[in-house]
């Protein structure tokens, strides 16, 4: 197997631009505007996020001649993946999901290529890489002779774990909503944002200030037109007294 990492995978990824990464440090704090939960929750805390990309390469051969001579991409895939998603569960935090694959020329040929992509999710460092060590353990090791692998990790975001200074900004926010009038809580979520650079960073960060909505990613995915005015006087209640949680 070959393995290639992104090379600014430390601070950052693809999802995080270079400007973030600059002008960040030369700061007190950030407030992302990531969308609310859709109960209204603001977020101090995000799981780390890795894209993979795995290629495998076989041999292909007439699948109803000489298939004993064909070393199929996409039955080793299958067998990879299926060992990959029985990560999940492993530790509390950690999600994986294969959400796309490629493979194969036509049904009469035994498949010389196959081609899938994986998201890996943790909480913490710790069971971050945990699990990528077996991403890369599982992927080095195509269960098939004669099939090798390439794995690629395309995008990082390292952990957002809830520190003092996020936590004190998540009570500052909570205390500017309870003056303007409404009632506010901190939760932890499974997506990443700029929030996990900002954090990796040292930086202290909250994130989920903007309006409230929902459905993320589906057909369905909303916003509360109602939630925009009320967040908007929340943003500018924290930045007028931002440097009390500092």
């Amino acid at each position: 197997m070959t393995f290639v990492a992104n090379p600014d995978e430390e601070i950052g990824s693809p999802f995080s631009t270079p400007l973030i990464q600059d002008l960040a440090p030369r700061h007190d704090a950030v407030l992302v505007l990531e969308c609310a939960r859709a109960n209204g929750d603001i977020v101090s805390a995000r799981k780390g996020i890795a894209d993979y990309e795995v290629a495998l390469t076989g041999r292909a051969a007439h699948a109803g001649v000489e298939p004993e001579k064909g070393r199929s991409a996409i039955l080793a895939a299958a067998q990879q993946i299926l060992d990959l998603q029985a990560l999940n569960g492993r530790w509390p935090s950690v999600t994986l999901n294969t959400g796309v694959i490629h493979g194969g020329t036509r049904p009469n040929v035994v498949a010389a290529s196959c081609d899938y992509q994986l998201d890996l999710r943790a909480a913490t460092a710790t069971e971050f890489d945990a699990a990528a060590g077996e991403v890369e353990r599982i992927v080095s090791s195509p269960p098939l002779d004669g099939v090798s692998a390439t794995l690629k990790r395309a995008a990082y975001h390292p952990p957002m774990e809830r520190s003092p200074a996020a936590a004190r900004l998540a009570a500052l926010a909570i205390e500017v909503a309870e003056e303007i009038g409404f009632e506010l809580h901190d939760a932890s979520t499974g997506g990443a944002s700029d929030a996990n650079t900002t954090a990796a960073l040292g930086v202290p960060t909250l994130d989920g200030l903007g309006p409230v909505g929902g459905d993320d990613h589906s057909a369905d995915e909303w916003l509360d037109l109602s939630s925009v005015v009320p967040r908007i006087t929340l943003l500018a209640g924290l930045i007028l007294r931002v440097g009390e949680a500092l």
